[in-house]
Order: C-alpha cells, then sequence, then structure tokens
C-alpha cells in the first residue's frame, strides 16, 4: 500500500496562524463569479454499491494508522468497512467513531478514536482539470474533514516541495465556513495561502459541492458553483509554484489536531461524512484553435498511419484533411489529435529529442504554446522549438525539438 509520510498534511494547520492568513485572503466582495463548463469526464466514482459494502479497491487505498499525521490527531485510521463504507443509496459514508476495537496504539497513547482516509496515490493522478466532489460534511468541536491533493512526487521530493491543494477542508468550530489552501516550499503550514468560505447554515445540514479548476498557472476554488478564490504564480511572493504535476486527491476525516482542538462534552459520536461522488474532468478545449498545423514545404503536422499507440511518431505529411492531422489546442497547454496528447519523448528537453503521440498525462512535455507573430511552436519546458528534422520536407519527416533559431523548418501555421 502507498502512504503518504507523516508530513504529507504536516503544520498544514499550526493553530490560529493558519486561520488568520486565511482570515486576511478571503477575496473582495464582487469577485466571485460562476463555474464555467468543464472538459469531458475523465475519471469518477459514484459509489454505487450494496450497502455496507467496500470502496473500490482499483480506485481507493487506505493510509493506516495513530501517528498523529504531522498535526497530532487523535485518531486511528483503519480500512475497515466501519469506518468507510457505501451506504446503498450511492453514497460512501466515512464515519468518525469513539471506539477502540483492536488496541490500537497512537502517538499520544492508547487511541481514543477510528476514521478513515482515502487516496488514490496509487490508482489515479492526474496534472489540470476540474477536482470534484458532492458531500456531506460531519459536525462538532474537533472534527476536521478534507477533500484535498498531493503531488504524486511526494516521495522523491517531500512535502512541501510536492505541493499540496486543499480542495476543501473543514473545522467542527466553523460550521458555516470551508477553507481552500495551496501549500507549497516557503509557504506551508500556518504560511499556506488560501481563502475560505462562509454560507448562512451548517455544511452539515445538506450536500455542497466543492470544487477545484486547475491549470497551468491558476488554480480556481468553487463552493456549489460559485467561484471564491483564484491563486497564480504570482500570489506566491517569488515562491515556487509546484503546480505543474500529477497530484493524487484524498478523502479523511481527522479527529482533533492543532488547528480544531480536540472533542470536548459537546461532540457527539459518530461523525460522518458522505459523499455522493467525486468526479475529475478534463479542461475544457479551446474550441477557437482547432485544425490542422502546416509546416515547411506547405506540408501538414500528422501522426504516422493515424495510428493511436503510445510512441507513434508525429511527423510531416501531404495534408489530407484526416482525423491524424485534426490538432486541438487545449486550455491545459496540451495539443491533441486521435484522443492523445503531442509529447516529447521521454520528457527530455535535449536538441533533437523526437515528438510522439502519447496518453495526456499534464506534464511539461506535452505542453506547447504557439506563439502568432512569428509562427513558432514552443515547448515551454525545454525553452526549444517544434523542429522538422534536417531542414526536410520529405513525407515522413519526424519532428523534434530544437534550439529556437527562425528558419522556416520552425516556422508553422494553424488553421
Amino acid at each position: 500500500m502507498v502512504r503518504t509520510p507523516r508530513t504529507s498534511r504536516t503544520l498544514l494547520a499550526v493553530g490560529a496562524a493558519l486561520v488568520s492568513v486565511l482570515a486576511l485572503l478571503v477575496p473582495l466582495a464582487g469577485t466571485a463569479s460562476a463555474a464555467p463548463a468543464p472538459g469531458p469526464l475523465v475519471w469518477s466514482d459514484e459509489f454505487d454499491g450494496a450497502a455496507g459494502s467496500a470502496v473500490d479497491a482499483a480506485k481507493w487505498r487506505f493510509d493506516i494508522g495513530g501517528g498523529g499525521w504531522g498535526n497530532n490527531e487523535h485518531q486511528y485510521y483503519t480500512d475497515s468497512t466501519r469506518n468507510a463504507a457505501l451506504d446503498g443509496a450511492g453514497n460512501l459514508v466515512i464515519t468518525a467513531r469513539r471506539e477502540n476495537p483492536a488496541n490500537y496504539q497512537c502517538h499520544y497513547g492508547t487511541c481514543q478514536y477510528t476514521s478513515a482516509r482515502l487516496l488514490t496515490a496509487a490508482t489515479f493522478t492526474r496534472a489540470y482539470g476540474r477536482f470534484e466532489a458532492r458531500m456531506k460534511l460531519p459536525r462538532g468541536q474537533g472534527i476536521w474533514p478534507a477533500f484535498w491533493m498531493l503531488g504524486n512526487d511526494i516521495g522523491s521530493v517531500g512535502w512541501p516541495n510536492s505541493g499540496e491543494i486543499d480542495i476543501m477542508e473543514n473545522i467542527g468550530r466553523e460550521p458555516n465556513t470551508v477553507h481552500g489552501t495551496i501549500h507549497g516550499p516557503g509557504y506551508s503550514g500556518g504560511g499556506g495561502i488560501g481563502a475560505s468560505y462562509t454560507i448562512g447554515g451548517a455544511f452539515a445540514d445538506a450536500f455542497h459541492t466543492f470544487a477545484v479548476d486547475w491549470s497551468p498557472n491558476l488554480i480556481v476554488w468553487y463552493v456549489d458553483g460559485v467561484e471564491y478564490q483564484r491563486r497564480t504564480p504570482a500570489d506566491l511572493g517569488g515562491n515556487r509554484w509546484v503546480y505543474d504535476h500529477p497530484f493524487f486527491m484524498l478523502l479523511n476525516v481527522a479527529v482533533g489536531g492543532n488547528w480544531p482542538g480536540y472533542p470536548d462534552a459537546s461532540t457527539t459520536f459518530p461523525q460522518t461524512m458522505t459523499v455522493d461522488y467525486v468526479r475529475v474532468y478534463a479542461p475544457p478545449a479551446d474550441t477557437g484553435t482547432g485544425g490542422r498545423i502546416t509546416g515547411y514545404g506547405g506540408k501538414c503536422v500528422d501522426v504516422a498511419g493515424a495510428a493511436t499507440a503510445n510512441g507513434t511518431p508525429v511527423q510531416l505529411w501531404d495534408c489530407n484533411g484526416t482525423g491524424a492531422q485534426n490538432w486541438s489546442w487545449n486550455a491545459d497547454g496540451s495539443v491533441r489529435a486521435l484522443g492523445k496528447c503531442m509529447d516529447v519523448t521521454s520528457g527530455s528537453t535535449a536538441n533533437g529529442a523526437k515528438v510522439q503521440l502519447y496518453d495526456c498525462n499534464g506534464t511539461g512535455a506535452q505542453k506547447w504554446a504557439y506563439n502568432s507573430g512569428n509562427g513558432q511552436i514552443v515547448n515551454p519546458q525545454s525553452g526549444k522549438c517544434l523542429d522538422a528534422t534536417d531542414v526536410s520536407s520529405a513525407n515522413g519527416t519526424r519532428l523534434q525539438i530544437w534550439d529556437c533559431g527562425g528558419g522556416a523548418n520552425q516556422k508553422w501555421s494553424r488553421s
């Protein structure tokens, strides 16, 4: 099982400091707007199944343990259906209980509570798109539900360098308020950058939707389709933007911790977070810029043999109007044909790295920027230009990336 290190959410809520930061960053009145339509659905769990059954193991795994998770939390996370199960009505129910059925030991001694923390680290990761869940939250002092994401490179670079996107967090003493935050190098824990959103009643009283739209250099938060916050690299005070690679999703209900405090006499158990669905959508296509890409010798950018296998060469060929030459330019920076993305082989940034067709994955190898002024198509990750190899216009000439030099074999037009 893939387990997020205890520091994955570490210091996320170091007491009142985070509350202060969030309060200062609530957007100005009048900036809210309705969420635009997303792109196509690429992943979902509708939680259909018999009451009491476990979640789909092909979609979700569990973090397990009672080490405090970097925040001095008091629950022991289990994979038991007592803590995470379908309800038979199309919902996942995550239940926090005041119990210890197996003499679990926590960082503070014998555990007092159990709950569940589900994640997609081993089953689904993605960069860019809309990440959305419809949920009814728990209530009570010391209860801390969350829907959030972590960078899939956390195992190699650690937290916060991997990045964290908190789509929704709520603490029991603020029943009417949810928070959205980003954490990265230089702006983590109590210095996380975010905002809060407040409604007229408790979020535990009814279902609400919580979502982010994530695209290159922009993350936008919504509650019930209403935008309440957006963040760009300009908000980071010169710190590094680390939201340019795939992330995985998490759902959990914590009990206690540095930020929410701990249950008291007013807190009742069990407490449940009921999740109607979790859905992920691709970014919407930039529908005004689809069509062919014409280059050196009047030839078209073409998928060899109209094949869709990963690694299929991208080449020059006589323009013929087929789907292999119909490229869409998308809001996530990708250029797509036949349902896959134009990609630099192995993510290389070297001169001569070949261009291929590959499953869309949101990496820098699949981002392209068109300069209508000089006709260049640039891969920002490498800073290099789409180039017809050996200044050739013969059918089958392989495309590559190369230092931008302004030659005719690096000039392209879109139609």
